[in-house]
């Protein structure tokens, strides 16, 4: 298996090291880009994550027989459009988006007869920072990557992007789109959110900077991904608006559980609801293809 031609849209951290990737395993000859920022795609020419900086989408992807969708999700439906013209029949078109359901009905919409060419994908992998200058090229290695098939895919295309996130590292896993969307608003939308209330939480007190002052290691730990890039995260929460209002209501419940115990005093129960989550951790383990602890883009 190897790509004559990489369509690289969106160059930055996922893009980018998706793009590294392929180059260090020699499953690529040449490698398109483009950004909406000239620096950026100047930037990427000169750490060469791309070969050449196309100035359209339309450019980037004309003959290229892979092509990797890394912008964020609420950019998916004028990318879809911009690209639809020049895609090849015959070429594989992934994305890394963190939603699938509202990626799918954006390609159903914008892709017409192209639709069969896209599998939707999402790399279980990331940083707190962003940018181009922060790809690298094992940034999926040791990771999972999800994919969630179409009707319109052909047993050809699943095997092809599965061996193609399998050649960079990545251990693949298929699920509806539905499914992925509901387990990762429980497991990664929610958490982010609340990592940002809880940071915004602090500092809108009056004392909240004396405070920030005297946090540790747990609070380092626990609001870590809270420094994730804001317009990914806005785009990423409300395309899976349904699905994170419903974990949200889940972790009210539980919050209130948290609440009633204090204002009654009940210590035994406090601790039972404490020992309850304690034992849960400690029994979970980061399963393989999912380990690594810089991850904030997923």
């Amino acid at each position: 298996m190897k790509f004559q031609r990489l369509a690289l849209i969106g160059c930055g951290l996922m893009g980018g090291s998706f793009a590294l990737a392929l180059r260090q395993a020699g499953l690529v000859q040449h490698i398109t880009g483009f950004s909406a920022s000239e620096k950026t795609r100047q930037r990427a020419v000169e750490l060469g994550v791309i070969d050449q900086a196309c100035h359209s989408v339309a450019e980037t992807v004309q003959g290229a027989d892979l092509v990797l969708l890394a912008v964020p999700v609420g950019a998916m439906h004028s990318s879809f459009a911009a690209l639809r013209e020049n895609l090849s029949s015959t070429a594989l078109l992934m994305d890394v988006g963190s939603t699938k359901c509202d990626v799918i009905a954006a390609a159903q919409t914008a892709l017409g007869e192209r639709l069969n060419c896209f599998m939707p994908a999402h790399p279980i992998a990331g940083k707190e920072v962003a940018g181009i200058e922060h790809a690298e090229a094992n940034l999926y290695q040791a990771r999972r990557t999800i994919l969630t098939p179409l009707p319109q895919n052909s047993i050809r295309q699943i095997k092809m992007a599965s061996e193609v996130w399998t050649a960079i590292g990545s251990q693949v896993s298929h699920m509806t789109p539905e499914a992925h969307d509901a387990t990762f608003a429980a497991v990664s939308h929610l958490p982010h959110l609340l990592a940002f209330a809880a940071v915004n939480a602090l500092t809108v007190q009056p004392q909240g900077a004396a405070f920030l002052e005297m946090a540790g290691p747990g609070f380092r730990d626990f609001s870590r991904i809270a420094a994730s890039d804001s317009a990914v995260w806005r785009d990423i929460l409300s395309a899976n608006r349904d699905e994170v209002l419903t974990q949200m209501a889940h972790f009210r419940a539980a919050l209130d559980q948290f609440e009633n115990t204090l204002k009654q005093g009940d210590t035994a129960a406090l601790q039972q609801l404490i020992q309850q989550a304690s034992d849960v951790r400690s029994a979970w383990t980061l399963q393989a293809g999912n380990a690594c602890n810089k991850a904030s883009e997923d």
